[in-house]
């Protein structure tokens, strides 16, 4: 222990006015020395752990200063008094400055994990956010079977965040200062907490990290979720903090410049900007209308227009009206890039012009953030823009001004198109002669009927049109139903979406495949009925009738053979007779039966037909135009789910 001479303590008794600061020096300097080693252990530990050090090290130190005299008690309490203000908590990545205002300005307080858990008020969302949360989770299920996952990933992104935000505290209002290089938002930063917290400087990039200071206790887990460790929290100045009660609730977020040189610098700001509540967009009369300020994020966040504050800093470099006039010319820039502008009433984003270095502003700033944040709806807010910010990205996959579906024509067609592959039209038209065939058969003149089969085994094939192979008229079906099958894709996807449009195709494909072996054997079991025709009531009539002309024919003609052989008196009238009412009577029998039989025989073929297209038109439905009504519908169910998303009505 270092003793205190009479010399010294004299010293300090007989010159206390002048040399008291001078003979301070040597104490002071041992005491920032401890501060500094304080302040090293305390990067490595929480904050708390860090403040215990701290006093351990204050009180070894007063010791170490001595007690002899009047002059040693009073080198207690000032090392004392240094050792307290040792332990103000720096995280060794703010740059220590001593500036003009050093003195004014109190120590940032570190913000202290409290003694008891407390359980904040979680957010809650209203009914109509809700439902479009549903709609959009409903639509990302229905979707992942059509759509890739790339599509699918920022819908994907909203919901865990809305679902993530939603777990936490309602109470809060979480709001990031963001800004290019230059501008003054750590500046600004500063200003809002009261106190020095984000270092300032020409170094560039200045903030390297993202620096949270909350108004109130209760919001540890919102600054966890945007990642921020426990030694880059803070809390505002105390008497700003008990002053200014209208920014209770607010945590306030400073980020690194999104336009830094490091890339780490600018992946924390995107990372940041998704998870924050609102954000205070900082431009400098420089670099205001910097293109990649309004093209990689104020251009994509129009949607979020009412979360959203522009500030115009480092107004006091601006000479006169000219203020105004850049302010004017921002204004122009933001409406430019699709951002609503909150005037007049109107909801949309707060524009601002200030001056964080000379105070000018600052409080009218400071009272809109204080409304901002008393509403406490900016986390709803920021979800919503969320919601109509993905529901924009899927529009390309949704949403279509043509009317879609499949109409009753493009089906009839398909059927028609598979009836004709089939070859219902020539079974119907088989039937028919199969039946007047029969007729001709059952009621025709024996003698014609003769003359026809001697015909028919007489007359040769030469001449003859080649009859078709078996193998040919399957190929020629096959190629029918394959071009059935494309025409009622491309008519059913017409007007859709590029996915939904591809899975109709891909439907109608899967379900073609098979299809005109299948028709085949429908034709088998739909055609003709095994055996003859069935025969009308009229047929054993005709047929007697028939037979009687006969009979007739052969009386009349064995009469007369009789007759010439002498067997039988002569008496040609009634045999002649006999045979001319047979000759004639048969083929009018066949006649009249022909014609009855034309219309049986139409309606056999008919039938025939009809089955036929109805069993082709069934397998086609069956295979095809089912699966691809599916997918249509799916389509329908998903824009409307779409619709409720987007909060409109889908016809």
């Amino acid at each position: 222990m270092t003793a205190v001479t009479d010399q010294d303590h004299d010293r300090g008794h007989t010159e206390p006015a002048e040399d008291g600061a001078a003979e301070s020096v040597p104490e002071e300097t041992e005491e920032t020395e401890e501060a500094e080693e304080a302040e090293e252990v305390e990067e490595a530990k929480e904050s708390e752990e860090a403040e215990a050090c701290g006093a351990e090290t204050d009180v070894a130190a007063a010791k170490e200063a001595g007690t002899d005299g009047d002059g040693g008690h009073a080198r207690v309490e000032d090392d004392t008094a240094g050792g307290d203000s040792g332990t103000a908590w720096d995280d060794g990545l703010i740059a220590r400055r001593v500036n003009e205002n050093a003195g004014e300005q109190a120590p940032p307080v570190v913000e202290r994990r409290a003694s008891t858990k407390q359980t904040p008020t979680t957010l809650a969302y209203d009914g109509v956010l809700r439902s479009r949360l549903d709609a959009l989770r409903e639509l990302v299920g229905l979707s992942r079977t059509r759509l890739d996952s790339r599509t699918l990933a920022e819908a994907g992104r909203v919901l865990d965040e809305a679902a993530a935000r939603r777990r936490l505290s309602g109470q809060h209002t979480v709001i990031a200062i963001a800004g290019a290089t230059g501008s003054g938002k750590s500046q600004l930063f500063n200003a809002l907490a009261g106190v020095t917290i984000s270092e300032t400087g020409v170094r560039r990039p200045t903030t390297a990290a993202p620096i949270a200071c909350s108004w109130s206790d209760g919001a540890a887990a919102l600054i966890d979720r945007l990642g921020i460790p426990p030694r880059l929290r803070r809390r505002p100045a105390g008497q700003h903090a008990d002053a200014e009660g209208q920014l209770r609730g607010l945590v306030l977020v400073d980020l690194p410049d999104h336009d830094s040189a490091a890339v780490q610098h600018r992946e924390q700001v995107d990372r940041v900007l998704a998870l924050v509540d609102a954000v205070v967009w900082v431009v400098d009369p420089e670099k205001y209308a910097d293109a990649m300020l309004h093209e990689r994020y104020l251009r994509p966040m129009a949607g979020h227009a009412e979360v959203m504050f522009v500030v115009l800093n480092q107004i006091d470099r601006l000479p006169g009206e000219a203020a105004e006039q850049v302010l004017d010319d921002l204004r122009r820039l933001l409406d430019e890039d699709g951002i609503a502008l909150g005037e007049y009433g109107e909801p949309g984003a707060t524009v601002l012009a200030l001056s964080a270095l000379t105070g000018d502003g600052v409080g009218e700033l400071r009272e809109a953030l204080g409304q901002f944040v008393t509403e406490r709806g900016a986390a709803a807010r920021r979800i919503s823009a969320d919601v109509d910010a993905a529901g924009w990205g899927l529009r390309p996959v949704y949403a279509t001004s043509r009317r879609t579906g499949l109409s009753e024509e493009a089906r009839d067609e398909f059927a028609a198109r598979l009836a004709d592959a089939v070859g219902a039209t020539a079974a119907g038209e088989a039937a028919e002669r199969a039946w007047l065939r029969n007729a001709n058969r059952a009621c025709g003149t024996p003698w014609l009927r003769l003359w026809r089969w001697y015909q028919d085994r007489s007359e040769p094939s030469t001449g003859r049109l080649p009859l078709r192979t078996q193998a040919d008229e399957e190929a020629t079906a096959r190629q029918r139903v394959e071009q059935a099958v494309r025409t009622v894709a491309e008519r059913a996807s017409a007007g859709l979406p590029t996915p939904w449009a591809q899975a109709v195709r891909e439907a109608a494909v899967r379900g073609s495949q098979g299809l005109p072996e299948a028709l085949d054997d429908l034709a088998g079991r739909a055609g003709l009925p095994p055996g003859r025709p069935p025969r009308p009531g009229w047929w054993p009539a005709a047929v007697l009738v028939q037979a009687s002309m006969t009979l007739l024919q052969v009386v009349g003609g064995l009469w007369l053979a009789g007759q010439i052989v002498g067997v039988m008196a002569p008496n040609l009238g009634v045999p002649v007779l006999l045979m001319v009412a047979g000759i004639i009577g048969g083929p009018l029998v066949e006649w009249s039966c022909r014609m009855a039989a034309r219309g049986p025989a139409r309606r056999y073929g008919m039938d025939a037909e009809r089955r036929l297209r109805e069993a082709a038109a069934g397998c086609g439905r069956a295979r095809v135009l089912d699966p691809v009504a599916a997918e249509l519908l799916r389509y329908r169910e998903v824009r409307e789910q779409y619709g409720r998303v987007m909060g409109v009505g889908v016809g």
